[in-house]
């Protein structure tokens, strides 16, 4: 059994944050096609460390600001 992801991200919002940015222009700035971006931000996909970096400087924002790793209890 595949476990689900417990990375969570904050693409959407920082979409809209950053003048409605949509999926596809998005994608075209980390060069991944619309469904790959949908497919993060859904969070069925993980992307790579680089992408997700690509991702980050896209916003202009620390990569923190974009993926979250809950802390252990």
């Amino acid at each position: 059994m595949v476990k689900p992801t417990r990375v969570t991200n904050s693409i959407r919002s920082l979409r809209f944050a950053h003048g409605e940015m949509t999926q596809a222009a998005l994608a075209d700035r980390i060069g991944v096609t619309r469904q790959t971006v949908i497919a993060i931000e859904q969070g069925r996909y993980s992307p790579s460390l680089e992408m997700a970096f690509q991702i980050a400087h896209a916003f202009g924002v620390p990569l923190d600001d974009v993926f979250h790793y809950p802390e252990p209890h």
